[in-house]
């Protein structure tokens, strides 16, 4: 009899801490999603937005926000190792604008003493604008538009002769929404249309979809981004799980797995992003 009771105690108790647990990830759901959508003029939906291909600064952006992002990566190709960089700088002139300048570089090593690798360059300078038109708390939905262009920049022993070799066009459209309060899905699309000085154009289109799940009442998240590619009728891929990790209230660090389809050529790469929000003065 006694034995009944304790096993029917014990059933009751860990029923009520799961309830408890579950109502105090509720809880907190509810205030940091608060803090982010409420107490402001102008609406903003909170959304996880991908670690690679990163957006021009959030969703339905406010006026006077602002980012720095330094990113490292490193990706195993079948003959050389590429290391990649980037240093970037977002920011919010008004409310639902967001804009940035980047400057992404690449240096490589040979394998084996093989010496067919690319030379290392900084690879361009980036100028972007994103405008969220459509911003609904209601529906936890965020549309916006934006563009990208590249002032591609030659190697640097050649910059006697000329510093640009071409121009990089490069319009989006991005559509975000939060399924509940903790799961978050991303697609960014757009076509990329390359073109080097005396040279046709190149055109590709690139879809970028996110799926990610935001650990209860923090920044961090889990999740997966597909990079998807097509170009002359063929097809790319690659799978890119993903973690984000809050160190301090406007400092963030995000660790980046890179999985492609197609090994031929290029195998697994990692690539860190550093965050970081100075606070406004």
């Amino acid at each position: 009899m006694f034995y009944f009771l304790l096993v029917y105690f014990m059933q009751i108790n860990a029923s009520e801490i799961k309830s408890y647990e579950s109502v105090h990830d509720q809880k907190l759901d509810s205030i940091y999603i608060s803090e982010i959508e409420e107490n402001y003029n102008i609406d903003k939906v909170l959304h996880a937005e991908p670690l690679y291909i990163d957006l021009i600064r959030d969703l339905g952006a406010r006026k006077g926000e602002k980012e720095w992002n330094f990113g490292k990566g490193l990706t195993d190709n079948v003959n050389f190792d590429k290391y990649e960089g980037l240093i970037e700088y977002e920011f919010a002139p008004i409310d639902r604008l967001g804009l940035e300048i980047e400057v992404p570089f690449t240096y490589y090593f040979t394998q084996n003493g093989k010496a067919n690798a690319p030379k290392s360059k900084i690879n361009s300078l980036k100028l972007a604008g994103q405008y969220s038109f459509y911003v609904s708390i209601e529906n936890s939905t965020s549309l916006a538009f934006g563009y990208i262009h590249e002032f591609e920049i030659n190697e640097f022993d050649k910059y006697k002769d000329k510093v640009f070799t071409g121009n990089v066009f490069n319009p989006f459209f991005v559509a975000a929404k939060r399924w509940g309060d903790n799961f978050h899905s991303l697609i960014y699309t757009g076509p990329k249309i390359t073109k080097h000085f005396g040279n046709e154009s190149k055109i590709n289109l690139n879809i970028n979809s996110s799926l990610h799940y935001m650990i209860p009442g923090t920044r961090n998240f889990i999740g997966l981004e597909v990079n998807k590619e097509f170009l002359n009728n063929q097809f790319d891929a690659t799978f890119r799980p993903q973690m984000r990790l809050g160190i301090k209230d406007n400092l963030l660090v995000g660790i980046v797995t890179g999985i492609p389809l197609n090994k031929e050529q290029e195998r697994m790469s990692t690539f860190i992003r550093l965050i970081w929000e100075p606070h406004n003065i």
